[in-house]
């Protein structure tokens, strides 16, 4: 048994910790079915729940689906987690986005629209710096239609997708069946 499943069980509804149960029934029943990763998370019920709560505010924000799709992609390539490619190329999949858009972000590029490269760049550059970024990056960002609310929304996904992305790593979850098509 690889050394990732003898410390990350690969839990079920009724094998979750019983602070876990809930968050993994409701995403059962949301997805129809059990993301692996989803599972070995409730071996930490407060992550679990922590990252959908995060999740389902950055959801709230008043930045757009793709614009907030964007940010969530750029996080899951810059770290390298094949699970949150796979599963957020689904997701813009299934906003209609442009392929282009997707294969850009999927290749850590730019994308062609305008606004999307602007977040795209500030959102990488919010991370480069610890969120010290410049007047100039802020200005440009503000330069196409963002606002400030905007920028500290981006935080807020920067937060909940890195936390995401990281456990993912380390929990070495593999892509499930249902998004094998968009890995």
């Amino acid at each position: 048994m690889p050394l990732t499943h003898a410390h990350f069980p690969d839990h079920t509804v009724e094998s979750a910790p019983a602070a876990a149960r809930r968050t993994v029934q409701a995403t059962a029943d949301r997805l129809g079915y059990l993301p692996v990763g989803v599972g070995r998370m409730a071996t930490s019920p407060q992550l679990l729940e922590g990252f959908f709560k995060m999740s389902a505010l950055f959801e709230s924000t008043t930045l757009e689906p793709l614009a907030r799709e964007t940010l969530i992609l750029t996080i899951a390539a810059r770290n390298g987690c094949h699970l949150c490619v796979a599963m957020h190329t689904a997701k813009l999949t299934a906003l209609g986005a442009d392929p282009e858009l997707i294969e850009a972000l999927r290749a850590q590029q730019p994308p062609a629209d305008p606004n999307l490269a602007a977040v795209r760049a500030f959102t990488l550059e919010v991370l480069a710096t610890a969120g010290a970024v410049d007047d100039a990056t802020l200005r440009a960002f503000l330069g196409h239609g963002y606002t400030p609310q905007n920028a500290l929304e981006v935080v807020l996904g920067i937060g909940a997708y890195t936390t995401s992305t990281l456990a993912n790593r380390l929990l070495d979850a593999p892509v499930d069946d249902q998004l094998k098509a968009f890995a």
